[in-house]
């Protein structure tokens, strides 16, 4: 199999010099490979090297063909437009000049009449039927990810660097990216967190802080893999410490008779009973061979902890977080919250919600689904009270946290540690930092200012600082919050959401995601603004739940 990018001891070091990674060896040939790692690992830095933007710091990048990069669209320019990223404003000026008839002959020779309808036929292709001049500023995230995949594909490359494609995607853009990565038969390089899209990948690649490792297959085998991995490790941890042990025995052994001769010799000597010469030459000898032993133990026990240090990073290195909570106390019939026929919007003339109801109780656990712009992130803003309904009644009965994409209950200016402290301002020091440690914010690594972290970190961070304290709020709102977090941050984050005996609200296109924390309903929002359920375990809440004793409970009014 040719490779059309090969790296060859490939080094990358920050601008303040510290090593991100080394002496990396890898070819990619025409074959689909996932790119896995924790977050801030360099999954995305490793990408630009191979495209050229970033100059490795040691070793060399090969590359043989076109190249396709998308890179995430998280800010655009206000003056770009989708033809920008198709990169022919040029060309587009062109025929409208011709459509006008001030096109001169090089204009006209220069011309590509079919250029419109071949832009046209690769934006329907995800989906897409909006103007070539549509600035990208007015798109939904999942909009422009799909623009930019239509632009990557006009170009025709041999390779595809992808960086997280099916962010912010709604399952019509999802399958739009899985059907292109199915039928490519180039090569092709995908960062993600993914997990249904890695199941498709031929090979997955694994960057961690110690190494960089191939798995043969789809997101599966190499779950499998990882696993033989981890339990070596646990192995190789376990016999590390009894080596340890062992060695520390014998080194206070080694202490313990070097003592016992030093006091024999001192009371031999106390005695008088032997010429001084004889008495001299046995201390020396005594303390030669006693010393000699102790420090072969000493160094023994240095090896031994050594290696206990190497097994255990390497355990770290496989190990999932592990998060556990402490309990809301929200009872099975309290009542958690109610949306009663809200009609709700924008623009006077265009509600996004119309005749809404919903209500949840208990701690049920409940996901909003549906397509991009079908009014999931309206609803949210109902629910926090940042738009108010036209019509119709919002209650809160239980007190709520949102965690939105931007994770906007940070300061960005704080620390993660002065973060927590504000929004858990009864936790002591010891507290704050046990509880941002289960979430693997340890030491130094809590007083990282928030504004530095990288997008997964920074919903770590909120989670940590909202679920971590002794009194978890009863109602948590998710806003896509799997979007940004590597693949142990979510495995962690399900965990931790599994345990949770709160009411749960989340808007996730992320079904793996969904049926890991147990969602009990499912309630698709379309775009004819109809909330219906999506499967048979709806409960529809009878009249009483949705409307009687709204002003009992000291509710929180958003109306």
């Amino acid at each position: 199999m040719s490779a059309f990018i090969t790296l060859s001891r490939l080094s990358w070091s920050t601008p303040d010099g510290r090593p991100l990674f080394s002496d990396i060896n890898l070819a990619f040939g025409p074959e689909r490979t996932g790119l896995v790692g924790r977050n801030g690992v360099g999954k995305s830095t490793l990408l630009r090297l191979i495209a050229g933007d970033l100059r490795p710091s040691a070793g060399s990048v090969s590359r043989h063909g076109r190249l396709g990069v998308m890179r995430q669209l998280v800010h655009v320019d206000a003056s770009e437009c989708v033809a920008d990223l198709f990169g022919v404003r040029r060309d587009l000026a062109v025929l409208r000049r011709a459509e006008r008839g001030e096109a001169d002959a090089e204009d006209l020779a220069d011309a590509d009449w079919t250029l419109e309808a071949r832009l046209e036929a690769a934006l329907a292709r995800f989906g897409l039927a909006i103007a070539l001049d549509t600035p990208l500023a007015s798109l939904s995230g999942g909009q422009r990810t799909c623009a930019a995949l239509a632009a990557l594909v006009f170009s025709r490359p041999d390779f595809l660097l992808l960086d997280e494609p099916t962010n912010n995607l709604d399952r019509k853009g999802w399958d739009a990216v899985a059907a292109l990565l199915a039928d490519w038969r180039g090569g092709a390089l995908v960062v993600s967190h993914d997990r249904a899209l890695l199941e498709s990948m031929d090979t997955i690649v694994e960057v961690t802080a110690l190494a960089t490792s191939r798995y043969g297959g789809g997101w599966s085998a190499y779950r499998a893999q990882k696993d033989l991995k981890l339990a070596a490790a646990e192995h190789d941890l376990a016999d590390a410490e009894k080596q340890v042990a062992a060695a520390a025995r014998a080194a206070q052994v080694a202490a313990e008779r070097k003592a016992r001769k030093d006091s024999v010799g001192a009371r031999a000597a106390t005695k008088g009973d032997a010429p001084r010469i004889l008495l001299g030459a046995q201390k020396n000898r005594s303390e030669a061979t006693g010393g000699v032993q102790a420090r072969l133990a000493e160094n023994r026990l240095a090896e031994a902890n050594a290696s206990a240090a190497v097994a255990r990073e390497q355990l770290e290195a496989l190990q999932q977080l592990r998060v556990t909570l402490a309990p809301t106390g929200l009872s099975a019939n309290r009542r958690v919250l109610v949306l009663e026929k809200v009609t709700a919007g924008y623009a006077p003339d265009a509600p996004v919600l119309r005749d809404t109801s919903l209500a949840i109780v208990g701690p049920e656990r409940v996901a909003l689904v549906g397509p991009n712009g079908s009014g999931k992130s309206t609803l949210l803003r109902l629910l926090t009270g940042l738009l108010k309904p036209w019509s119709g009644e919002v209650a809160l009965y239980v007190n709520s946290v949102i965690l939105d994409q931007q994770v906007s209950l940070l300061d960005p200016g704080e620390t993660i540690l002065e973060n927590f402290k504000r929004l858990n301002p009864t936790e002591g020091e010891n507290a704050c930092r046990a509880a941002l440690a289960r979430f693997q914010f340890r030491a130094n690594a809590s007083l990282q200012f928030v504004h530095s972290l990288s997008g997964g970190q920074m919903l770590r961070a909120g989670l940590a600082c909202v679920l971590g304290g002794r009194a978890p709020p009863p109602l948590l709102i998710l806003d896509e919050p799997t979007n940004h977090l590597d693949i142990d941050s979510i495995e962690a984050v399900e965990a931790g959401l599994a345990a949770y005996d709160g009411a749960l609200l989340v808007v996730s296109h992320d079904e793996r995601f969904l049926d890991a924390i147990q969602i009990e309903r499912r309630l698709r929002l379309t775009r004819s603004l109809d909330l219906r359920p999506t499967d048979g375990s709806f409960r529809q809440a009878p009249a009483a739940d949705h409307t009687a004793g709204l002003g009992r409970n000291r509710p929180v009014r958003l109306v």
